[in-house]
């Protein structure tokens, strides 16, 4: 195989299907080998493909060398008249995720504030490191989405991110950039094979190459067979999550324990993706599956991982962030004008005087105060003939049971006068009066 600047033009032609015309080619430029081919192939093919060219050097401040190899991008992109953004980014390195994984996560977030509409970012990723991310994804454990490794072309900030060299082995760049006298950085981290992706670029795939010829290869093709079924596996979960209900965060439990327990997992993971929430590591979707799917009616199980609560209450599942259930204060707060924040992410109450109907002017005269439930609490519902325990109430509006302790409740002169903006108390109520209304309120059915 080789490699040549009518390959380059093909593949992006190729890529126009499902992005449409480019309204820039915007480089992600290291300058090492694999990059320095790419600027140069587009260059050199620029009077054919006529999509101005924008080079974006990220400079991640990580070794002594950086301010060197800022210039020499710079000088390269001269060389060929290229206009060359250099951008300086802070490098969380105990961020937990690993240095390699924060310096890509600030390096795409320099790269997304360049980019406009129909731009696309192109990434000189290439068939050998395609094969590395396979491996790693598969030494993680990962299903068809994570063995599927890196996508050609997908949606980026305001425009896409494309990698034509992905079928591209390596020592074909090489190639190329030999016979053209190409000068390029070589980063000395990539010898460091502490680094996971080091350690099979250097020890692993060589010997799968030596055994079998073609291996970077062979695992980019499996790599688009398990797209393809990630694909399917999406399609099927879209489809399934269609009978579960009207919204993503409330599932329908007799609905889903119509599904296989493996039908189960793949809607749920599509769901919980959709909601843009942290994804489920294995355990935790069989934990679902196996005891919150199946759980009986009036138990309260709780599934979590960071970020994210899963519960089932009735016959639905809720899958929550876990930010809308944090702790309220608890005690007396006196109400002081017409809107009250409220605790824990709660929203807000918002007093409006001369409403149809709300509180009357004597009980809104007399002072009021937020609380929260305590246990015992009592109130007769405005058009009601009985006080009832709130407990009941709640349980027969249907109210959640992990929102019941987080209602606001007011009182007036020691009395239960409205809770939040559900009920207001027989003796407390006029028309004309002042209306409660929740904003931002959480889910509490």
């Amino acid at each position: 195989m080789t490699f040549t600047t009518e390959t380059l033009l093909r593949r992006l032609a190729e890529l126009t299907d499902v992005a449409g015309q480019p309204n820039r080619y915007v480089i992600a430029f290291s300058g090492g080998l694999d990059s320095t081919v790419l600027t140069h192939a587009l260059a050199s093919t620029r009077a054919v493909h006529q999509v101005p060219l924008l080079a974006v050097h990220v400079d991640h401040g990580l070794q002594k060398e950086s301010p060197t190899w800022a210039a020499h991008c710079s000088a390269f992109a001269a060389q060929f008249g290229i206009d060359l953004i250099t951008r300086r980014v802070l490098v969380d390195a105990g961020s937990g995720s690993g240095p390699e994984a924060a310096a890509r996560e600030a390096r795409y977030a320099a790269l997304r504030s360049l980019l406009e509409p129909r731009d696309w970012l192109l990434s000189a990723h290439h068939e050998d490191d395609q094969a590395e991310t396979v491996m790693l994804n598969l030494m993680r454990g990962s299903g068809p989405a994570g063995l599927a490794g890196i996508n050609v072309i997908r949606k980026f900030a305001a425009g896409w991110l494309a990698r034509p060299l992905l079928d591209i082995p390596r020592s074909v760049l090489q190639a190329y950039a030999d016979a053209h006298a190409l000068e390029y950085i070589v980063d000395p981290t990539n010898l460091d094979q502490e680094l996971d992706r080091n350690y099979l670029r250097h020890e692993i795939l060589p010997r799968l190459e030596a055994r079998w010829p073609g291996a970077a290869g062979r695992i980019r093709r499996s790599a688009m067979l398990a797209r393809e079924s990630a694909l399917l596996l999406s399609d099927l979960a879209e489809a399934d999550s269609r009978r579960l209900g009207e919204r993503s965060d409330r599932l329908s439990l007799q609905a889903l324990r119509g599904f296989s327990a493996e039908r189960q997992r793949n809607v749920l993971r599509h769901v919980i993706g959709q909601l843009g929430l942290p994804a489920p590591g294995a355990a935790h979707l069989d934990k679902i599956v196996t005891e919150l799917v199946t759980a009986r009616e009036d138990a309260q199980p709780l599934v979590a991982w960071p970020g994210v609560r899963v519960r089932r209450y009735r016959d639905q599942l809720y899958v929550l962030p876990t930010d809308e259930l944090e702790p309220v204060a608890s005690g007396v707060h006196v109400v002081r004008g017409d809107r009250i924040i409220l605790p824990g992410g709660l929203g807000m109450l918002e007093l409006l005087p001369g409403a149809g109907s709300g509180l009357s002017d004597a009980v809104v005269g007399a002072g009021l105060e937020l609380r929260f439930r305590g246990g015992g609490e009592e109130i007769k519902p405005s058009g009601q003939s009985h006080t009832k325990k709130l407990k009941k109430l709640l349980q027969e509006a249907g109210v959640v049971p992990w929102m019941r302790e987080r209602l606001p409740l007011l009182y007036s002169n020691g009395e239960l006068v409205a809770v939040a903006d559900l009920w207001i108390a027989d003796d407390a109520a006029a028309a004309p009066g002042t209306a409660v209304h929740w904003q931002n309120r959480p889910a509490i059915h």
